[in-house]
């Protein structure tokens, strides 16, 4: 009797076990986050990619009571940083925050060592900003950018423009410009945007072709000077100033997109909550005004339909390549 009892007990005590681990994985996503949140952002401070990450991290505290921790991982274009957190545990604990540079990475990049649609769950977009041409008002004297692709063709090779690294939007954004005005910049590439933009405010080169998240305050400050917005219609945060469509540049349409994803492995309810309480982040009106301010707004796309966008831009920016001939420097 004894013995029947224990093994009745036994069993039901493992049925119980089994119940809760099967409930425990389901609930992942509801308790979440229980701890702090480490965000891989694969630039050095200071570049596009800081602008909305910051004030989201800021945002995400309040809506979760949990620190999203902002881990700059820069170099080699932005793979360094995607390189690492792929390798991540797909917890919800690791994120990544990229930008439309990895979209652009394996057509330039031979030897990748991740692969950004196997090893990374989609999650959303995040922001979409129009990028600038900008210049530095000491070194270049143009104050349109009919001016400036006039002197850029009577000195082939003498103006430079700084980047990104080789590989990113800025790089690529530069290359579509001389391939539709037919003038030759010389490309200087750096280890993100902010040490660029550093540079370009220093007067160390002549222009970028920057997103505005990045060089909106630095337009404002009059540290930098705008000529041209890309794409068909003028951006709100800067009336002033005209868009490629009204200067002869009707297909230059260049945006510098920022992305969440998770590393590849991580639970669907657990992505559906990460999404949820960014949603809620960037529904706040600080964020709304931070992201109006920088030329941006919020988004839309998340999960598979980000996905599918992410796909669409992968082909789009290897046809540049292709076209451009552009390649590691």
């Amino acid at each position: 009797m004894t013995q029947s009892f224990q093994r009745r007990d036994v069993l039901r005590l493992a049925a119980a076990g089994a119940a809760v681990l099967c409930g425990g994985a389901g609930a992942q996503g509801s308790n979440w986050p229980t701890r702090p949140v480490n965000m891989v952002v694969p630039f050095p401070a200071g570049g596009g990619t800081d602008a909305f990450a910051r004030p989201l991290s800021a945002q995400f505290s309040k809506v979760t009571g949990q620190t999203l921790v902002i881990d700059n991982r820069g170099g080699a274009g932005g793979t360094v940083g995607a390189s690492i957190a792929a390798k991540a545990p797909a917890d919800g604990y690791t994120l990544f925050m990229g930008a439309v540079h990895h979209a652009i990475a394996p057509s330039i990049y031979p030897k990748l060592d991740y692969d950004l649609e196997k090893d990374f769950v989609p999650l959303m977009l995040l922001a979409n900003v129009p990028q600038v041409v900008v210049v530095n008002p000491r070194r270049v004297t143009a104050n349109t950018l009919q001016e400036f692709v006039a002197t850029a063709k009577r000195n082939p090779g003498k103006l430079n423009y700084g980047s990104a690294g080789a590989g990113t939007s800025h790089h690529l954004a530069g290359e579509l410009f001389k391939l539709q005005t037919g003038t030759f910049i010389t490309h200087i590439p750096y280890r993100g945007a902010g040490p660029a933009l550093s540079d370009l405010i220093a007067g160390n080169v002549d222009l970028m072709f920057d997103g505005l998240g990045s060089s909106a305050q630095h337009i404002k400050g009059g540290r930098i000077k705008a000529l041209m917005v890309a794409g068909s219609k003028r951006n709100p945060a800067f009336p002033d100033v005209p868009c490629a469509a009204e200067v002869g540049l009707p297909d230059y349409t260049v945006t510098t997109w920022y992305g969440l994803w998770a590393p590849k492995g991580t639970p669907a309810d657990l992505q559906a909550r990460i999404v949820d309480d960014m949603k809620k982040a960037l529904a706040s009106d600080e964020l709304k005004a931070i992201w109006a301010q920088n030329g941006s707004e919020i988004p839309s796309l998340t999960l598979a339909s980000y996905g599918g966008f992410v796909s669409s831009e992968i082909k789009r920016w290897a046809a540049v390549v292709k076209a451009s001939g552009a390649k590691l420097e």
